[in-house]
């Protein structure tokens, strides 16, 4: 790409609206003051383990418009709520029919050990295992994740997600816990040295389809994290929309239903006419409530990393979820930036998002907005308020969905 001179650059429409799709502000809770003077519209913000559900909760709260506000202006955050694949060792499943705590024990502590040992890889020792928290049963989890996403009827699940490469941190040693920052919220790894032990991939894949069903039940959109695991995603997506998928006509189908349709729109509309006041409030009467569905309306790839390939997957037109790509200056631009570039060059228009992943708010955040906005808006060729403007109706859509979207133009 070629390089344009700072003092040449065209000036950034902030006031077009800009949606930071994915962002961790509340691990440095200090930040969280400087939102106000953010130049950013919303923040999308991720809750990914316990210590931060709340506080995901309490920002929302903050931040939330007054029914007496006046004006179209949107809320500076929007919540989401869900279990990192980094933390889902923490998740005793015992909401299927092989469940843990169906298993019998004599103590809390065996309980503790036997589920470590059989959802980590290698099987940890007893110090390591003691160094872990008190696992939490899936039951409880979604319950409270219920319970948040009633309190905000737009908030999003997020961030769920399957991931092959991570590895849990080593305990913490007395110097780490004496020179840790303080300022940030406690349960990530903060610079620790990595172990050995991964979460096994088939409780990460149940704790994320049971986030999964949950936002079908809800009807919510979601935000997945992937790593080296795409077409594990792809697949478990594949296995929720089964005996869902949208019916695509044939080219000759659309033709002779088009056809069709010019030949008989005067009769139709005179017989519509005619039947309407008769047959419409039965049949509103009749009309059975719609089947809870196993799978999210909309999906988020967050921090895409996947081949074109996999992504043709994500966007083959019978999936009867609407699956969006979002992409980050901190993930998407280092070292595998031709693969985010293959990515956003074959995507159309109306499925490509922005976000700053990043863990502070504040100035930061807003640069990094701004300069993958830019990337974005010279890789698809379009130019600076084309790109903006179409990234910002992007977001409306992949939070509200079609249906709602003249609304949320016209009020957001």
């Amino acid at each position: 790409m070629t390089q344009t001179h700072p003092r040449d650059k065209p000036e950034f429409p902030w006031e077009i609206g800009v949606f930071d799709a994915h962002c961790h502000p509340t691990d440095t809770m200090s930040s969280i003051a400087e939102i106000p003077r953010m130049k950013a519209t919303t923040l999308t913000i991720m809750a990914t383990r316990g210590e931060d559900q709340c506080l995901v909760l309490q920002t929302a709260v903050k931040f939330s418009k007054s029914p007496s506000d006046e004006g179209p202006s949107p809320n500076r955050i929007l919540p989401c709520f869900g279990w990192h694949p980094w933390f889902s060792h923490q998740i005793i499943d015992d909401t299927s029919a092989k469940s843990e705590s169906k298993e019998p024990s004599s103590s809390a502590t065996e309980a503790k050990n036997a589920h470590y040992s059989k959802v980590l890889k290698p099987s940890p020792d007893n110090d390591f295992i003691s160094s872990l928290p008190e696992p939490k049963p899936l039951s409880h989890l979604l319950s409270e994740m219920r319970s948040n996403l009633s309190t905000f009827p737009t908030a999003l699940i997020g961030e769920i997600g399957l991931d092959r490469s991570f590895r849990l941190p080593q305990p913490w040693t007395q110097k780490e816990v004496e020179t840790r920052d303080g300022e940030m919220t406690p349960g990530s790894r903060e610079r620790r040295r990595l172990s050995p032990q991964q979460v096994r991939p088939e409780h990460q894949k149940a704790i994320l389809e049971a986030q999964l069903r949950l936002a079908g039940e809800l009807q919510r959109p979601v935000s997945v994290h992937s790593v080296q695991a795409h077409g594990a995603v792809i697949d478990l997506f594949k296995s929720l929309w089964s005996g869902h998928e949208r019916k695509v006509a044939s080219r000759r189908d659309r033709k002779r239903r088009h056809s069709h349709a010019e030949a008989h729109a005067g009769s139709d509309a005179e017989r519509e006419g005619a039947d309407s006041s008769d047959s419409s409030d039965s049949s509103c009467a009749e009309r059975d409530p719609p089947p809870l569905l196993p799978f999210p309306p909309r999906i988020c790839m967050h921090s895409y990393s996947g081949p074109v390939e996999t992504l043709r997957q994500f966007l083959n037109p019978s999936n009867p979820s609407d699956v969006y790509f979002s992409f980050s200056s901190v993930i998407n631009f280092g070292h595998q930036s031709e693969k985010a570039v293959a990515a956003i060059r074959a995507l159309s228009d109306d499925r490509v998002l922005v976000e700053s992943d990043l863990h502070i708010a504040g100035q930061e955040m807003d640069e990094r907005l701004e300069e993958v906005a830019r990337q974005i808006c010279e890789i698809r060729g379009w130019s600076l308020r084309q790109g903006v403007q179409q990234l910002a109706d992007n977001y409306k859509r992949f939070v509200f969905g079609d249906t709602k979207l003249d609304l949320v133009v016209n009020n957001y």
